[in-house]
Formats: C-alpha cells, sequence, structure tokens
C-alpha cells in the first residue's frame, strides 16, 4: 500500500493505492489519526488505487470517522469501482459514509 497526502484547501486528500487489508490498515490509521490530531478536520480518502480492502481497513475508515466526529470534523470517500462499492454496500456503510465517485464529486459533497 502507497499514501499521498495533498491539501485542497480546506480539505485533505489521502490517495491510497493497492490492497488496504490486515498488514497494511494500520498504517493508514497511524496516518490519519495523526493528521487528525494535528488539527486537520476534513479529509478525503481516495479509494481510486484501492485493488483490495478487507475488514480490518473498514475498521480503521470506522475508526477516523468516530475520531473525525469527535471533534466536528467530517470524511468523504471516493470509490469509482464496483468492487469496492459492493464492500461498502454488503456491509451498510454506504449508509455511514459519503462516497462518492470522483475526488471533484466528494471535495464537493462536504463542501455542501
Amino acid at each position: 500500500m502507497m499514501l499521498s497526502t495533498s491539501t485542497t484547501a480546506p480539505h485533505m486528500v489521502v490517495a491510497v493505492t493497492g490492497d488496504v487489508d490486515v498488514a497494511t490498515a494500520p498504517e493508514l490509521r497511524e496516518h490519519l489519526y495523526q493528521r487528525i490530531d494535528e488539527g486537520t478536520r476534513s479529509v478525503v480518502v481516495d479509494l481510486t488505487g484501492v485493488d483490495f480492502i478487507d475488514s480490518v481497513a473498514l475498521g480503521v475508515l470506522i475508526g477516523v470517522l468516530k475520531r473525525l466526529r469527535a471533534v466536528d470534523g467530517t470524511i468523504a470517500l471516493v470509490a469509482p469501482h464496483e468492487r469496492l462499492l459492493k464492500v461498502f454496500r454488503m456491509t451498510a456503510l454506504d449508509r455511514v459514509f459519503v462516497i462518492r465517485p470522483t475526488l471533484d464529486a466528494a471535495l464537493a459533497a462536504l463542501d455542501s
């Protein structure tokens, strides 16, 4: 897994590439928690480059959501591929997260 972080004021965008699973999810969690602890309040996690996501990774995203809500923050996910959307639908997390097919759509959802 690779992480790339950028800022589209006032949002932090974390692009994730590769597999997000039991071996790599802790790195994602630490990366996001550190940014939240440093004051980031609006996060977009771009999963466009993700090939596989498991339940541990979903748990990390839920933890990030809870941490952001505790500080009046927001999160949106970019998930353009059906293979990822299917995982979010099967777990009903599509009702919990703002999920959009493009980065621009996710940023717009956070701005509205």
